[in-house]
């Protein structure tokens, strides 16, 4: 039976070299993928990673089962992405959020695609994945963390608000604010699907 992440995270604590580096395994590609949502460049987003992984393992010692370990983990590559976003140092990188993302001898797609799209579903699913990136990229810096965690990692309410250090009716206000701005942005897309739904595509 496989160990939870606090077995693992108090294994490590008690000297365990080998269970940080299952720790490692199982959250280096969702953490990547989470820190290239925020950053918008690959390199940058793996660096930061490493350096969640570098904090966690220097805070092994001072480590008290509390919380979820995916909480204090994102907690901390929450900050570190903000900070790198505020401190505006990273350039803002064009690749579309349904590029595949190589992490080690991994490749994930950040969006579900189809395993045989038409050239015309490509071209569709190409502009409606660059619509929702300019959408999530425009959002204060707070917001766009809350919907990556909620949307993305899935995390529920509690764990978002505690990553994000704030009530969980603050957070609920922080997301529905988010969400009313994407809707917006995002109504000539959501126009157009309805559209193209309900007719066949022309020649």
């Amino acid at each position: 039976m496989a160990r939870s992440d606090v077995q693992l995270m108090l294994d490590v604590k008690a000297g365990d070299e080998q269970s940080f580096e299952l720790l490692l395994r199982r959250y280096r590609t969702p953490l990547v993928n989470f820190l290239y949502r925020m950053v918008r460049d690959l390199a940058v987003a793996e660096d930061l990673a490493q350096e969640v992984f570098l904090r966690v393992y220097r805070a092994r010692k001072d480590y008290a089962p509390s919380a979820k370990f995916t909480t204090w983990m994102f907690r901390i590559a929450t900050n570190l992405a903000l900070n790198s976003v505020r401190d505006n140092r990273y350039r803002q990188s064009e690749i579309s959020m349904d590029q595949t993302v190589s992490v080690g001898d991994e490749r994930r797609s950040m969006e579900v695609r189809d395993l045989t799209p038409t050239v015309e579903q490509v071209l569709v699913a190409r502009s409606r994945s660059e619509m929702i990136l300019r959408a999530i990229d425009a959002l204060p810096e707070k917001q766009r963390a809350a919907v990556l965690l909620h949307k993305y990692q899935e995390l529920d309410y509690d764990e978002i608000a505690r990553i994000l250090e704030c009530s969980e009716s603050a957070l609920k206000s922080l997301l529905f604010r988010a969400y009313e701005t994407l809707r917006i942005a995002l109504a000539p897309l959501l126009n157009a699907e309805k559209v193209s739904s309900s007719a066949p595509w022309g020649v």
